[in-house]
């Protein structure tokens, strides 16, 4: 954390004060009172230790992990109702002193200040952004002000902030203020994760009290980086190379890790197949539900992405496996996998999807990401899944899902194929847990299939409230994905493949292919035009490959055609 101290003057200011005495001379500040080195007053800064020294309202603060101006922890304050997230601490200060107060904040709204100074108390505030930015201003304490409480909070109705690096910085008051920084122990839990011919992905865990880790490969450093993952590139294909970690703040370099070693692919990297410009995805049905039971080789050939439905939870938080159900016509495991290894041959995508309606894996933890994240991939390599599909229903937390998603991300290498499938209410604005995960793992996001069905009436990006089963309904509410900051080629349309495949919202083929020639083309719309065309879109989607069997593939037939003859 920033530790804006000056304790090391000390010494020599003890000396400048013996000889002035010695000669007779007084010193004296604007109060009467001998000089002091400054230091930053406020304790626990920088969040290290949790919120000790911190008070918050009605449970409104946590110390989290990400996001993090410096070291390993922040305060993230989340208002609510009639709360607005104020976390205070009261800090001993000298009197007839100045002092300059700052804190390092983002988000929405974020105020910072300080009462009971003895004179003019003090607040400074700031509309907020998406990067770290200070907020700064100074108090003078009165004659016999001993201490004063210093504070940030949010706004009432606003998403949650984050702080960091607060810093009461003035004379000494005597109520031990942070110290300086340590050095931060060695970096443990280094490992390799994806490997291609030219390059090597590694994570590690956070060492406490670091601001950054050097990678180190055969000895020599090669990366810094302030996260606990890296991938080294530029390697030479079918080496050897031998990897370690150090830890890094103000105060120096840690002692490099515990070795590992990882060996480059050869002559090229495989990967999976790429995901067309414009895709079709289907939902496969891993039970029997009264739909065309099938398997992976029956499914039709306009689908590009094959979602496989669905993962199971398990007794570990965030952790995920998958049960092939015997129901489905399978007379073993690998005869399963050799379908898929054919599917992938075929240029197809297959996916396993994490969640549905009755599916609930829990992901609000730094543990429960890993698990997720480790989990999955130990499925993708187990059974040749190119991604995952996140179809959570009953409600996501955007930190720590974001978490797991980059670390599978980091472990499964650039050819992941990462998909989602939220609800129309999910999807409704930037704020939501949905949307702010989906733009915060953009980079690596294949694409979004919002479920246009089991909805009711919603508003769409024009500000009117649209109908259910209708080409206004689509487009109005995908223009909101379109608008608010993803990619065209990663928003897909998605619909019932029959009457029969969801509770309501079917509509027709027609529509389908209306909705996505006035996205791409700006013909065949209802009363809603976008403002623009988006002729990169991704496609469509259905639930489900096994409900458009049942009535005759009508769905893919009609509608995949179209998708891929999309300009």
């Amino acid at each position: 954390m920033d530790r804006t101290t000056r304790r090391r003057r000390r010494g020599w200011l003890r000396g400048v004060l013996a000889l002035a005495m010695g000669a007779g001379l007084g010193l004296t500040g604007g109060a009467g009172t001998a000089l002091a080195a400054d230091v930053n007053n406020a304790r626990n800064a920088g969040f290290e230790s949790g919120l000790t020294a911190w008070t918050c309202s009605a449970g409104s603060g946590a110390a989290v992990s990400s996001p993090v101006r410096t070291g390993a922890a922040a305060l993230r304050g989340t208002p609510s109702g009639q709360d607005n997230a104020r976390c205070s601490q009261t800090v001993s200060v000298r009197p007839g002193s100045t002092y300059r107060l700052s804190a390092w904040v983002q988000g929405s709204y974020v105020y910072l200040g300080a009462s009971g100074t003895g004179t003019t108390d003090v607040s400074t505030w700031t509309p907020g952004g998406s990067g770290w930015s200070q907020l700064s201003t100074a108090f003078t304490t009165g004659p016999g002000t001993t201490s004063v409480t210093v504070y940030l909070h949010g706004w009432y109705g606003q998403p949650a902030y984050h702080a960091d690096d607060v810093s009461v910085f003035g004379p000494d008051g005597g109520g031990g203020g942070d110290p300086d920084p340590v050095v931060p122990p060695v970096p443990a839990g280094l490992t390799a994760g994806a490997v291609t011919f030219s390059s090597v992905a590694l994570d590690w865990s956070a060492s406490p009290g670091a601001a950054s880790y050097h990678v180190y490969r055969d000895g020599t450093r090669v990366l810094s980086v302030t996260g606990t993952s890296a991938t080294v590139s530029g390697l030479t294909a079918s080496t050897s190379y031998r990897f370690q970690v150090s830890a890094a703040n103000a105060a120096g370099e840690s002692a490099k890790s515990a070795a590992v070693t990882a060996t480059t692919s050869g002559g090229g990297d495989p990967g999976g197949p790429s995901v067309p410009r414009h895709a079709l995805t289907g939902y496969w049905q891993n039970f029997d539900n009264g739909a065309t039971v099938q398997r992976l080789r029956d499914v039709s050939a306009q689908y590009d992405i094959i979602a496989v439905s669905f993962a199971d939870s398990t007794a570990t938080a965030g952790e995920i496996a998958f049960n092939l159900d015997p129901a489905v016509g399978y007379g073993s495991v690998d005869e399963f996998r050799n379908d898929i290894a054919a599917k992938k041959r075929a240029g197809k995508s297959v996916v396993l999807s994490v969640g549905g309606e009755r599916g609930n894996v829990v992901i609000n933890s730094d543990a429960s990401a890993t698990a997720f994240a480790d989990s999955a991939y130990s499925l993708m390599r187990s059974y040749g899944f190119n991604g995952i599909d996140i179809d959570l229903e009953h409600g996501i937390n955007a930190e720590y899902l974001t978490k797991a998603l980059r670390r599978l991300s980091h472990r499964a290498g650039p050819s992941l194929v990462l998909t989602m499938a939220p609800q129309t209410i999910d999807m409704q604005s930037t704020g939501t847990e949905y949307f702010r995960t989906a733009l915060a793992v953009k980079d690596i996001l294949t694409v979004v299939n919002t479920q246009y069905y089991n909805s009711g009436s919603m508003l769409g990006c024009d500000r009117k409230v649209h109908s259910q089963g209708t080409v206004d309904f689509i487009t109005a509410l995908a223009c909101i994905q379109l608008e608010g900051g993803l990619d065209a080629s990663q928003v897909g349309i998605g619909v019932p493949a029959s009457p029969r495949a969801a509770g309501s919202g079917y509509v027709d083929p027609q529509i389908v292919r209306n909705a996505l020639d006035c996205l791409t083309r700006g013909t065949h719309c209802g009363s809603f035009r976008p403002a623009r065309t988006y002729p990169a879109l991704r496609g469509a989607m259905t639930w489900s490959t096994n409900w458009d069997a049942t009535a005759g593939s009508t769905w893919s037939d009609a509608v995949g055609p179209h998708v891929h003859s999309l300009p």
